[in-house]
């Protein structure tokens, strides 16, 4: 697949600057990093930072703002961001009350982020990190990877650092969070890295990938295709099975790079209908491009059951590039 850019080795670091020049109102580049941090900090506030590789736009750099996170880091593509990357990050988003890592579950992320959290701490920077692993298509528990659900995790938490609500209250809040957020993928059609002419992995035309990772990882299963509506059924039995749905929950239905809003939006009223059915409160829908793998055609779905604080905080203000949420 033909791509949109002048040099691959640079591509990151040409979009940070894109996204500086589009966004500049609300987020800056640090100097000399690949670090991204919101334009104006408030005094005191538990700092919030998270990151990974490049290549899931718009997250990480496209929550960094007002109720969101602070800091972003972007490492190359599908590539961990090294640990000065991170400790950079830490630095710009302490305002003196401590910094909260939101990491997913993957293992350079969270070394890297324990390295710098380390040097942090020799600075005189109390931190904290949680690590979200919401992906169940993972049996072992402890290997889960962090997808979509993180997004929810960096509302919730930002909801509550905005607050003024100490380091130990925000992970606290987050820790709550993750336990009750869970996702699931699926692909049609793998993703094609800056760097190579050809998918990660090949799909006959008749076959879809179950449990995708959001690094052009093969999934846990292939499969025939289905229609939507269908695969909303596959993804609910899978993740109700481990969420409670006794309680209302909020619905991400998440484009993976190349799923049209058209087939997104499909598949959400498929999700609601099945939901509706199985007798499950649906408090919120949220459709759209969250964290993404590239140009990768699938979709992931999550839900993430609430309970009064959670649901306050996910209705809080936030404005950051991707996400605008008004206080209700």
């Amino acid at each position: 697949m033909k791509k949109l850019m002048n040099d691959s080795t640079k591509i990151v670091s040409q979009f940070l600057d894109g996204l500086v020049a589009s966004h500049g109102n609300l987020i800056k580049r640090l100097e000399g990093t690949e670090v991204i941090v919101r334009k104006e900090m408030i005094p005191n506030k538990v700092g919030l930072i998270s990151g990974g590789g490049s290549g899931h736009e718009p997250a990480h750099a496209g929550y960094v703002g007002t109720g969101m996170l602070d800091a972003a880091i972007a490492g190359e593509v599908f590539t961990s961001p090294g640990a000065d990357q991170f400790l950079a990050a830490i630095q710009a988003a302490d305002q003196g009350s401590g910094v909260l890592l939101i990491i997913k579950n993957y293992n350079g992320d969270v070394m890297n982020a324990e390295m710098a959290m380390e040097m942090a701490e020799a600075k005189g920077i109390e931190t904290a990190m949680v690590v979200v692993n919401d992906d169940i298509a993972v049996d072992d528990v402890e290997n889960r990877r962090g997808i979509a659900g993180t997004v929810l995790i960096h509302k919730v938490a930002g909801a509550k650092a905005e607050q003024l609500a100490s380091l130990q209250e925000v992970k606290e809040v987050a820790e709550r969070a993750i336990s009750n957020v869970r996702s699931m993928s699926v692909a049609l059609q793998a993703c094609t890295l800056p760097s190579a002419s050809k998918p990660s992995f090949s799909l006959s035309d008749t076959q879809m990938e179950v449990g995708i990772g959001i690094h052009g990882e093969q999934g846990m299963s292939r499969e025939d295709v289905l229609t939507s509506y269908e695969i909303a059924e596959l993804l609910v039995s899978h993740i109700e099975k481990e969420v409670d749905v006794t309680k209302p929950v909020y619905v991400l239905v998440n484009g993976m790079g190349s799923t049209p809003l058209l087939e997104q939006y499909v598949f959400a009223n498929d999700t609601v209908s099945i939901l509706k059915k199985n007798n499950v409160h649906v408090e919120k829908m949220l459709v759209g491009d969250y964290m993404t793998s590239l140009d990768m055609a699938g979709i992931s779905l999550t839900l993430f059951a609430i309970d009064e604080e959670l649901h306050s905080l996910l209705q809080s203000k936030a404005t950051t590039i991707q996400w605008t949420e008004v206080s209700q």
